[in-house]
């Protein structure tokens, strides 16, 4: 069986060599080069074939995750990606299904065994094609595009716009700043200058905000505008009525019911249909 041929990705000297000399136990494991950046890392994926990338995510310049995106946009080969990380137990699990695996600081040699296992396993069954759409999906989660669209741009070649859409919003209220996480809100509507984020929590909160300006802030495949005055979250539709008008109403899954406008009526119907 050929060997593995891996690169070691990590700023930190100690933490590159003590992994190497933890991949030394491995037979079929041969460590191509130790790199110190993500810039290092890409050259060396695009000089040679590269089997296995051990990425640490956190580094100066540019991070795991951009090196991640790079690597998709600029290999035809793709590595398998095993993300090293220092973060605990409970924020790893955000992007654990986006990687092959992920192992964290300190190196513990079980895990690392685990994960070298699942390398194997990857490799034997020749799965690029779900490494590829795990990726893409993790990328579409940091640039706000959708993952479909990732898929078809990595099969042609195209390069890949970084668009990301914040996963909260800066509220004003009492003299305090409050964060509204943006997966809560249901729906938006206008009050003159002012937005209304309707929540999940029954909340109401006011931004100081056109809707033009807001629309341009919230992710489009979350959230649609059925009205000049009214943006929906996706998410929160239960249903689409006819009416014998032959006008459209949305109704939410808290009940509430809003009038779809003749000129967003395509793009509505387009939202649900994705």
């Amino acid at each position: 069986m050929s060997k593995i041929k891996t690169l070691i990705v990590d700023d930190e000297p100690l933490a590159r060599r003590g992994l190497a000399v933890r991949l030394e136990e491995f037979d079929d494991i041969e460590v191509m080069q130790l790199c110190s950046s993500g810039q290092e890392a890409i050259d060396a994926c695009q000089a040679g074939k590269i089997d296995l990338v051990f990425l640490d995510i956190q580094m100066p310049g540019m991070n795991g995750f951009e090196v991640a995106r790079a690597l998709s946009e600029s290999v035809r080969a793709l590595p398998a990606i095993v993300f090293v990380t220092a973060f605990d137990q409970f924020a790893v699990k955000a992007f654990e299904i986006h990687a092959l695996d992920y192992i964290l600081k300190p190196v513990d040699d079980n895990r690392l065994k685990q994960a070298v296992e699942k390398v194997h396993t990857y490799l034997k069954t020749q799965q690029d094609n779900a490494h590829k759409k795990k990726l893409a999906s993790f990328v579409a989660g940091i640039t706000g595009n959708n993952c479909e669209e990732i898929l078809k741009k990595l099969a042609t070649g195209d390069t890949l716009t970084d668009r990301r859409y914040p996963e909260s919003l800066a509220v004003k209220e009492q003299g305090e700043i409050i964060r509204v996480p943006v997966a809560t809100i249901q729906w938006v509507d206008a009050a003159g200058d002012y937005m209304c984020l309707h929540c999940q929590d029954g909340q109401t909160h006011i931004l100081r905000k056109t809707m033009k300006e807001l629309e341009q802030e919230l992710d489009p495949q979350l959230f649609v505008r059925v009205h000049r005055s009214a943006i929906v979250n996706t998410k929160q539709i239960s249903k689409l009525v006819t009416q014998v008008s032959g006008e459209y109403l949305l109704v939410l899954d808290n009940g509430q019911e809003l009038k779809v406008s003749r000129s967003y009526r395509d793009k509505v119907k387009a939202a649900l249909a994705s």
